[in-house]
């Protein structure tokens, strides 16, 4: 496969006998970054794998209407974010439990979790995570895992760089001090 930007992926997409093969290549380019980004923010692989599927249909569904205001990176990425958010949302409901011990029933799955494969500093990392606040939890994720610049993450999240920035100085104070408690 050679590596088409993202602008020749959307022109092939836009040819209805490329469509399929434009797809393809979009999703080969993007379902590992996408899969990482959705496992930290859910932890579990299998419903990781389900929501990076939904956030595969939501695309395809919309990328005619995809009007290039952002990179195709960064539209996908708010896709995947929300998609991840809202069956967050709904595992909470779904429990009736409030989200702090939902996200104490995702730190217990980490431990079970057959497919991490992380040292025990990297479990503790993902356990000092997970007790952020949500925000602080996406940012930290997207700023230091993803290496993503904070213009793209304002685009994503909707909020400005400033916001941003001190939600991730937030995260790693917080990070921090979780190590030393330790």
């Amino acid at each position: 496969m050679s590596d088409y930007s993202d602008k020749e992926l959307l022109t092939l997409f836009k040819d209805n006998e490329k469509r399929n093969y434009a797809f393809n290549l979009i999703v080969r380019k993007y379902q590992v970054k996408l899969y990482w980004h959705i496992r930290k923010i859910v932890i579990k692989h299998e419903d990781t794998d389900d929501i990076l599927q939904n956030t595969f249909v939501k695309a395809w569904k919309g990328l005619d209407g995809f009007r290039e205001d952002s990179k195709l990176y960064t539209w996908l990425y708010r896709i995947a974010t929300n998609e991840s958010l809202t069956f967050l949302k709904q595992q909470k409901t779904k429990y009736l439990m409030p989200l702090v011990d939902y996200e104490n029933q995702l730190k217990e799955s980490l431990e079970s979790d057959e497919y991490f494969n992380g040292d025990e500093i990297q479990r503790r990392l993902q356990k000092a995570i997970l007790d952020l606040p949500e925000k602080q939890r996406i940012v930290f994720n997207m700023k230091y895992f993803d290496e993503m610049k904070y213009d793209d993450m304002a685009k994503i999240l909707k909020t400005s760089v400033g916001a941003l920035k001190a939600s991730y100085h937030h995260a790693v104070k917080k990070i921090e001090n979780y190590f030393k408690e330790d």
